[in-house]
């Protein structure tokens, strides 16, 4: 794993998380642990309304986390109820936190290779419907990470699973001085609840 990714992870306490968010992730906990016991791929498909921030966020720590845990045979994915695009500043807040991220393409909705190992493949950062030909269509769990996502979407095709993990919207402090620390802060809590979640896998 990156060096700069592997200092920030250890920065991470997730053993500290309250409770009440204990007990919110563990319905995420409970699909993982049931498909590493029957040997099946773990496909997670994190969904909020425009794609652009806390999906993508979570999916991309979600990774890492896998692979820094060893839990076999997870992809996990994005996606929201409609398409905008990737917020730069959370690429600039991924990239500081110790993500290799490339430019793949330049457009009204840039992609991007998110690394957080230089030896395996990118997480792939766009934005797209959470029904996109790029995610799975069957057999995933789907995390809603926005209350809108939620609420705007009570059917999600093709989920085995549906599980509401709702985080703060960082885009409050966009133009703001606070922005900086607010996207950082909220980078950090999205990781270390994925953090606490795959250090709980058995496998």
């Amino acid at each position: 794993m990156i060096q700069k990714l592997l200092n920030t992870i250890q920065s991470l306490h997730w053993e500290e998380i309250t409770t009440d968010r204990k007990k919110v992730l563990q319905p995420l906990m409970d699909f993982i642990q049931q498909k590493v016991t029957e040997g099946k791929e773990i496909n997670l498909n994190f969904i909020c309304t425009h794609n652009s921030r806390r999906s993508h966020l979570a999916q991309i720590w979600a990774q890492a986390a896998a692979s820094y845990f060893t839990i076999p045979g997870v992809q996990c994915y994005s996606g929201g109820t409609e398409t905008t695009a990737l917020f730069p500043k959370i690429v600039e807040t991924l990239d500081e936190q110790g993500f290799m991220i490339f430019s793949l393409a330049e457009t009204n909705n840039p992609v991007y290779a998110v690394k957080y190992d230089d030896n395996t493949m990118p997480v792939i950062g766009f934005s797209k419907k959470y029904d996109s030909h790029f995610n799975p269509v069957s057999g995933f769990a789907a995390i809603m990470t926005c209350s809108q996502a939620d609420d705007g979407c009570p059917f999600i095709p093709g989920a085995e699973k549906r599980i509401p993990i709702t985080f703060e919207d960082p885009k409050l402090s966009d133009n703001t001085p606070a922005q900086t620390a607010v996207y950082a802060e909220r980078s950090l809590q999205i990781a270390t609840e994925m953090f606490y979640v795959f250090s709980k896998i058995r496998k």
